[in-house]
């Protein structure tokens, strides 16, 4: 296992120069969800010069794909790829990086593919900071042949266990009646003061949410003119929670807020989930220890306890079906914000660099471990078994 490792560690160095340019060819050319060709070509292309069997588009999406390195019999190891940008802001989470990671640690794979009797995977996952690609990927069945997925994402700490929250995405619709605002105002129902209503009564819910629940909302269509009563007005929320259960409890005192909001305008009212729902994380300790473990032998020490984020992954979904992690890195840069000028800014300089060629090792090696430790691939299979049947009991 050292020498493969050291194996590993020699590849990840030579390609070094060509990781560092992709990373950075992708934050040049930001691509917002299902818009990522560019990425896509350059991944898809580098991964095809190492022999890796190309499939796409995957699932009727056009910027997903697959690509397949079969070493043998053996397990099936699944490293992720994210590429989708922000609008005006580029890649202020750092998902060039991500890519460029998972593409570095699949080729330092491709040069030891003989050694490690398995098969690297490698995701290519779009749109994850809007329409989720992984929940379509799961839902249709790519990940039912794998038997671990991974993916490191760039923060400002290290973490080796990451905990998630559910996501709904939510759009109320209410319709009124346009009228002269001045000089009919009776004549009219105001959708907008529905919507209006709709965010008082869920800021009178907020203080009564479990621990860990939050709802974030902004009016996406309020009307046309201050003289016109609007007939028309949407709201749309992300409403989150530890677990789906909870969530759950959320969205149906929501719907009784929005239901409320339309009583008392007289509009009528519907929603619906504009966005696909996200699932918590479920990491794998046993997979994130042998994470760790690789990290500190590069230098890093990572904290046991497992970081809590207030955010949402589709790689919860991921998750659901498969062990699986979703590891932070720091960019040792400092406090940083995501999605801000400032951690794009770190992405795209000597922190990025960095970051991109440990992320790139520690995958390569921790799939490695997957791969050739049957001890390690079982606590992994036993631990996430253990998960569904608490999580299912029926099951």
């Amino acid at each position: 296992m050292l020498a493969i490792k050291a194996r590993i560690a020699r590849a990840v160095e030579n390609l070094k120069e060509r990781i560092i340019e992709v990373a950075e060819a992708i934050f040049d050319h930001p691509e917002l969800g299902n818009q990522e060709f560019f990425a896509v070509e350059l991944l898809t292309g580098i991964l095809a010069e190492h022999n890796f069997k190309i499939t796409r588009p995957l699932c009727q999406l056009p910027t997903a794909f697959r690509a397949e390195l079969n070493g043998g019999p053996g397990p099936r190891v699944a490293l992720l790829a994210e590429y989708d940008a922000l609008p005006e802001l580029g890649h202020a989470c750092g998902h060039n990086l991500i890519a460029a990671g998972s593409l570095g640690a699949a080729l330092a794979l491709a040069t030891v593919i003989k050694e490690l009797r398995g098969t690297v995977v490698v995701l290519g996952t779009p749109a994850e900071e809007t329409r989720g690609a992984k929940v379509v990927l799961v839902r249709q069945g790519v990940l039912d042949d794998v038997d671990a997925a991974m993916m490191f994402h760039p923060a400002d700490t290290d973490a080796a266990e990451v905990n998630s929250l559910a996501l709904d995405a939510l759009e109320f619709v209410y319709e009124g009646r346009p009228a002269h605002a001045a000089s009919r105002p009776e004549e009219g129902i105001n959708a907008l003061e529905a919507v209006i209503q709709l965010f008082n009564n869920i800021n009178s819910l907020r203080p009564y949410l479990e621990e860990g629940a939050v709802i974030q909302g902004i009016i996406a269509e309020g009307g046309t003119s201050p003289n016109v009563i609007p007939e028309r007005a949407v709201a749309r929320f992300y409403a989150r929670a530890r677990t789906r259960g909870a969530l759950n409890k959320v969205v149906k005192r929501v719907e009784n807020c929005a239901a409320a909001a339309a009583l008392a305008t007289g509009c009528r009212y519907w929603y619906h989930n504009y966005e696909p729902s996200y699932e918590p994380m479920l990491t794998n300790r046993a997979l994130a220890a042998a994470w760790r473990d690789n990290l500190r032998e590069l230098g890093v020490m990572v904290p046991a306890s497992p970081s809590c984020s207030r955010g949402s992954l589709d790689m919860g979904n991921v998750s659901q079906v498969v062990p699986a992690i979703h590891p932070y890195l720091s960019l040792n840069a400092g406090k940083l914000v995501p999605h801000s000028h400032q951690f794009a800014r770190a992405v795209r300089g000597e922190a990025g660099r960095r970051v991109v060629i440990l992320a790139a090792t520690a995958l390569a090696w921790t799939a490695a471990d997957v791969m050739l430790d049957g001890h390690l691939l079982q606590r992994i299979k036993e631990e996430f078994a253990g998960t569904i049947h608490t999580r299912h009991p029926d099951a």
